[in-house]
């Protein structure tokens, strides 16, 4: 729900989110959409086209995957897939959907709706904000998506720079605006250009710890096999990190204990060397199974 406009006696209207996701990156790109209609997603499809370019192929739900949700969800692909697919095609866009009640065909995105739906429900909650302030909530939410890492740069050990969604959109890692943190913010009364930062701030905390858990292997020590080994990139939690900021690293080497199982490795940063636990480090992918991926050709999200 957003508001029609500030101060009192604002009307609450319905918004909607539409979510683009290349299957070749995994970049995320967020779009607030103010009604279920033909217009509004095709204006929504052309503002990604001018941003992002055109795309070669789009995948999408089909109409009947949303019925039993709602009415106006259920019927709204149904009724507007005919002048989307012929926007489409007038784009030399290929426009497909997936089988009937068959979600799990989209899983690529369903994957990205729930990383951003699950935590922006929890930090905007009952919240009333107007248009202007849902998107700029959208666009950094989008920006912290595509800030996460992937992979290493490279093999070099003196190198601490990831890969991530957003060297494939700007060519380089995305940066934030500095500004004061909001999250233990006790006052009774904060602006509304506030309490956006402050959404920001708390929709970090939330996805940066999950996405880093998610990273994480957790096996028992009773195979005696140290799953970190030297130059292999890691993740260091951090819960006092802001925005966009990510704390990497190279393990240096491991530290065995008494009974010649490893617990604790020293990781190589950019500031100098730090010993932490296996349970606050979290491995990007080996050297080895980078070599073994296989990149689609650009051009095919």
């Amino acid at each position: 729900m957003t508001l029609n406009r500030k101060g009192r006696g604002a009307r609450t209207v319905k918004s909607y989110i539409c979510l683009f996701v290349c299957f070749v990156t995994r970049a995320v790109h967020l779009e607030l959409v103010s009604d279920l209609t033909s217009e509004s997603n095709i204006l929504a499809l052309k503002r990604f086209i001018g941003r992002r370019s055109k795309p070669a192929e789009i995948l999408s739900d089909n109409g009947k995957c949303f019925i039993g949700a709602k009415n106006e969800l259920g019927s709204f692909l149904t009724r507007c897939a005919d002048d989307i697919s012929e926007y489409a095609t007038r784009q030399n866009i290929n426009f497909k959907f997936i089988p009937a009640y068959s979600p799990h065909f989209g899983g690529l995105w369903e994957a990205g709706v729930k990383s951003t739906k699950y935590h922006l429900t929890r930090v905007v909650g009952n919240a009333h904000l107007t248009f202007e302030e849902l998107t700029t909530v959208l666009t950094q939410i989008e920006s912290i998506l595509n800030s996460r890492p992937l992979s290493p740069m490279s093999s070099d050990p003196q190198d601490f720079l990831p890969l991530s969604p957003a060297h494939f959109l700007v060519g380089r890692s995305l940066t934030a605006p500095v500004y004061e943190d909001m999250r233990h913010n006790t006052s009774t009364y904060i602006s509304r250009y506030q309490r956006v930062e402050q959404m920001r701030h708390h929709f970090w905390e939330r996805w940066s710890k999950e996405y880093i858990s998610e990273l994480q292997t957790r096996c028992k020590w009773m195979n005696g096999v140290d799953t970190l080994q030297p130059g292999m990139m890691v993740v260091i939690k951090d819960d006092n990190l802001p925005p966009l900021k990510w704390n990497l690293g190279r393990i240096d080497g491991v530290v065995p204990g008494k009974d010649g199982n490893s617990r604790v490795a020293d990781i190589r940063t950019a500031t100098g060397i730090v010993r932490r636990s296996f349970a606050k480090i979290c491995p990007l992918f080996k050297e080895e199974e980078l070599r073994n991926l296989t990149i689609p050709r650009p051009g095919a999200c």
